[in-house]
């Protein structure tokens, strides 16, 4: 694995501590196991002071700890979570194998990955996103500052598993990413869903996760390469 050294701000946001990290680890917690992830950095969808994140499920309006492998992620509002690590450029391959715990009749709020991060803390934050839902529907859109614009439509796939009534705990997706030579492949459970030419979108930049509304999701893997 390319190891890339970045200084970066602690997400739980006390000013002026940096640290340096490398690419997390799904495998090795950043910081302590069940505390939120040091490095790692989020943006609401519609910024609100009001909002907090932090690891007590029954104070936090966002949930986000480490729980190896990987991360447990339950949202309020809609957001992305990244560390700036994760940074890609030119043709690369990226992956996520999420695990969907009960909905709760809310069947409609996506989950996945984003790419092509770039100013996402800033006004002018861009970056595409891939995701599923557990409808059985995938999604291919793209963010640019406050508008939003659909490359590909919600798309009903048999290769989403989807959380019912005789799910015992939780379902897994795998999803990813390959962006070669002009040409943004999806990938749903190891198979390509769909192909579509990256155009004027801009593919470089940071990859993370992007989750709607009231959704709770553990992460078991997030990195380069098809899975």
């Amino acid at each position: 694995m390319k190891k890339i050294i970045l200084t970066i701000s602690i997400l739980t946001g006390i000013a002026g501590t940096a640290v340096s990290q490398e690419r997390p680890d799904p495998a090795v917690p950043q910081g302590e196991n069940l505390q939120v992830p040091e490095g790692w950095e989020f943006r609401l969808d519609s910024p609100d002071e009001n909002i907090s994140l932090g690891a007590d499920p029954d104070k936090a309006d966002i949930y986000f700890v480490n729980m190896t492998p990987g991360w447990h992620v339950t949202t309020g509002p809609r957001a992305i979570f990244y560390h700036p690590a994760n940074l890609e450029n030119g043709n690369y391959s990226i992956h996520t194998a999420l695990h969907l715990f009960d909905p709760k009749g809310r069947n409609r709020e996506g989950y996945g990955l984003f790419f092509g991060g770039q100013d996402l803390q800033g006004a002018d934050v861009e970056y595409l996103y891939f995701l599923i839902r557990n409808t059985g529907d995938f999604l291919v859109k793209a963010r640019m500052g406050e508008e939003t614009e659909t490359i590909q439509g919600w798309t009903a796939s048999e290769l989403i598993n989807r959380y019912d009534e005789n799910t015992e705990s939780s379902v897994l997706n795998t999803l990813g990413v390959d962006v070669t030579d002009g040409i943004m492949s999806f990938f749903i459970n190891g198979t390509k869903v769909s192909a579509l030419e990256v155009g004027n979108w801009g593919t470089d930049g940071i990859f993370g996760l992007r989750v709607n509304h009231n959704v709770n999701l553990h992460v078991e893997d997030l990195g380069t390469g098809l899975e």
